[in-house]
């Protein structure tokens, strides 16, 4: 018989210890030489939120840092991947004849180089020989522009054409440019190794596109994994098919400019100029309008007659391209409302430069693909 005013018996308490996951066999913990530990910390303090939001915001501005210092390294990586998305068809097109992969990167990447090498060896002499003909010949016209009355009394307030000419013809003109005959050679050869950079890096992403895509697409989960990849590789072919393209009109550009300019009294001037029309006629929306204004600049300073058949001539080449040319080039790769592709130039511009316009409608392009076929079709099952 128990007594009422007894404790608990061994075996209740070998329960309620059981129950609160001490072994009851076990001794009695020592007490910590140190004392006990203190509660946690509370998370919803104000001072825990701010220390984390201030290490938070600390660690995104040197992120934000450490990708604008390397931010010239990105833009050349950018441009690799863009080359590399442009010769990919040419790539495919091989694979589909028959070659394996690794074969067909190395007849592209041969094809290319040999291209730009015929390039530097046939063209470059000859536009270098004309560009000098063009800086010789300026201080002549500009002294057939102070024949006019305006501009002589331009000149005689603000001194501009006298000012111009001394500079165009001085011999470090140039040089002067570039901030010195050191400067110049500095330039040229930072310049010369962002090439050769741009090309390995353009022979790499060539080489295993295929397995970087395929890498980028496991990360999609299981389920969305084939959506991803059709999207992604609808991307790629898009932006490949825009490079080869703008490529394509320029070079449209260059030829017939060289065809036209032939037979004009600057025909001494053709090539240095049509391959000044070929480069600008890249640029997206002001490219084109820029080439013809700096060649009939020079034919109007040459010859009012000729100045005359060049703005002629480049106004009715400007809407053929505009409305043929383009549309059946890029209409396969390519698919932006007018106004999409103006708003994405100016902002490619604004933020990147020459380098951004051109990046920017195949940029555009993808996130408006990514768009239509992710958030549209999501909102649509809502």
């Amino acid at each position: 018989m128990s007594d009422g005013g007894a404790g608990p018996t061994d075996d209740q308490l070998d329960s309620v210890a059981g129950h609160a996951g001490i072994d009851p066999a076990s001794p009695t913990p020592a007490p910590a030489p140190y004392g006990a530990p203190g509660k946690p910390f509370d998370r919803r303090s104000p001072f825990y939120y701010g220390f984390v939001g201030a290490l938070g915001a600390l660690t995104a501005w040197w992120l934000f840092q450490a990708v604008t210092s390397i931010g010239s390294v990105l833009m050349m990586i950018v441009v690799a991947f863009f080359l590399a998305a442009g010769l990919n068809p040419a790539v495919e097109l091989l694979e589909r004849r028959g070659l394996r992969r690794s074969f067909s990167v190395t007849v592209v990447i041969l094809l290319a180089l040999g291209a730009v090498a015929l390039f530097l060896v046939a063209i470059v002499p000859v536009i270098t020989d004309q560009v000098s003909a063009l800086t010789k010949n300026a201080p002549i016209w500009l002294d057939q522009l102070q024949e006019n009355k305006r501009i002589q009394e331009l000149n005689d307030e603000y001194d501009v054409i006298d000012k111009i000419e001394a500079k165009i013809t001085d011999g470090d003109f140039v040089s002067a440019l570039f901030g010195g005959a050191l400067g110049f050679g500095i330039k040229i050869i930072s310049a010369l190794f962002n090439m050769f950079v741009i090309v390995v890096l353009t022979l790499y992403f060539l080489a295993s596109l295929r397995t970087t895509t395929t890498a980028v697409y496991r990360l999609a989960p299981a389920s969305r994994r084939s959506r991803v990849a059709a999207i992604g590789d609808k991307v790629i072919a898009n932006i490949g098919g825009y490079v080869s393209g703008a490529f394509v009109v320029a070079l449209c550009a260059g030829i017939t400019s060289l065809i036209f300019l032939s037979f004009t009294e600057i025909g001494e001037y053709a090539v240095a100029l049509a391959f000044v029309v070929a480069v600008l006629d890249v640029i997206p929306m002001i490219g084109a309008t820029l080439g013809a204004v700096i060649v009939s600049a020079i034919a109007f300073a040459t010859d009012i007659k000729t100045g005359i058949a060049c703005v002629i001539f480049y106004v009715i080449y400007q809407q053929v391209e505009n409305y043929v040319v383009y549309p059946r080039v890029m209409s396969k790769s390519v698919d932006l409302p007018g106004a999409v592709i103006v708003i994405a130039a100016l902002i490619g511009a604004g933020l990147l430069g020459v380098v951004g316009a051109l990046l920017a409608i195949p940029v555009a392009a993808a996130i408006l693909l990514i768009v239509r076929e992710v958030v549209v079709k999501r909102q649509d099952l809502l």
